[in-house]
């Protein structure tokens, strides 16, 4: 049974960085799809960012290229956010899903197992 642990939320000042991670565990993660999602309140899920960790490719939302790099560490079953250039507009609670056929951001349904969320507040 697949089980993920979201990490690395936090508060930061604007122009700051931080990394969350999404740690899976009961699977590995080789070949799924693994996004990232945010969920302001009063507001839909949005997908920021995929990896397909059959091969790599990856895919970002406009709002977030150029700022932040989805990776995974093979060898510990992790996928990573590197989030640079924090803006206050990205305030908001942060997911990891995976196990989903594909990268498609618009779609957060077809991601089967979702981990806890992370806080992560840009303010000055």
């Amino acid at each position: 049974q697949w089980h993920v642990a979201v990490s690395g939320g936090g508060l930061v000042q604007p122009g700051g960085s931080l990394r969350l991670s999404c740690a899976a565990s009961g699977a590995t993660l080789d070949s799924y799809a693994v996004a990232w999602f945010l969920h302001v309140l009063g507001k839909e899920r949005e997908g920021i960012s995929c990896i397909m960790t059959t091969d790599g490719s990856t895919n970002y939302a406009d709002s977030v290229k150029g700022r932040f790099t989805i990776s995974r560490d093979k060898a510990k079953n992790t996928v990573y956010l590197q989030m640079n250039g924090l803006e206050l507009e990205d305030t908001a609670l942060y997911y990891c899903a995976t196990d989903g056929p594909s990268c498609s951001l618009k779609l957060p349904s077809i991601f089967i197992t979702w981990g806890q969320g992370t806080q992560v507040t840009v303010s000055s």
